[in-house]
């Protein structure tokens, strides 16, 4: 078994740093998980007019009105398959704002070679991620196709969304991973952004989501 990122990247993946190789590694059948600890420099809605909104999209585990620097944050991945027989990753993510601790959950799964990304606790919303290997050998991963759950499928159009630029990469000088996060409205400009570095261990797992990790519902469509 292979991880959903090589599935789909092909030999694009082995171009991919050895450090970015061994991240995006995790298979439904490697015993392990992944768990990062480090700070983002800047985090949160730098858009004010947006921030009402987004008070809402918190609720569900996805974006948050916050901005401010020097955010302390975790992140753990879990390799498994989900309920619809899909090799999955679920990532949950935690942003300590001193006056809020704001968690941001998903859980990206391959179907016929594509990668669905689903947003929040109830997974309301749905992205189709390209993931591509830079010449530097970072990973640059841009989500579109944005499908939003509210009783059907509601397709937003890319004109009218948002996309989500993500590149990440391991730093030989501070010795630890970096990324940086982007989310982009064509019309209103950059809604959503972090940036900065964590550390990264691989810890024993067993296939089985911790509760906290657990969705609270599961999506198939995309």
């Amino acid at each position: 078994m292979i991880s959903i990122y090589q599935q789909a990247m092909g030999s694009a993946f082995g171009r991919l740093q050895p450090e970015l190789r061994s991240y995006f590694g995790l298979h439904a059948g490697s015993g392990l998980s992944g768990h990062g600890r480090g700070v983002f420099e800047v985090a949160g809605c730098p858009a004010w007019f947006a921030r009402p909104a987004f008070r809402l999209t918190a609720r569900e585990n996805a974006f948050f009105p916050e901005y401010d620097n020097d955010v302390p944050f975790e992140i753990r991945n879990y390799p498994h398959i989900d309920p619809f027989g899909r090799q999955a990753l679920t990532a949950r993510r935690e942003l300590d704002f001193g006056t809020a601790l704001r968690v941001f959950e998903d859980t990206t799964s391959l179907q016929d070679g594509i990668l669905a990304d689903y947003v929040g606790k109830h997974r309301r919303m749905a992205t189709l991620l390209t993931c591509s290997a830079t010449d530097e050998g970072h990973i640059r991963m841009v989500s579109s196709r944005t499908r939003v759950f509210a009783g059907l499928w509601l397709s937003v159009p890319d004109a009218l969304g948002a996309l989500a630029y993500v590149e990440q990469w391991w730093d030989d000088e501070s010795g630890a991973f970096r990324i940086k996060t982007r989310v982009v409205h064509r019309q209103l400009g950059t809604l959503l952004v972090y940036a900065g570095r964590f550390d990264y261990t691989l810890e024993e797992f067993d296939g089985e989501l911790p509760a906290d990790a657990q969705p609270r519902r599961w999506e198939q469509r995309v």
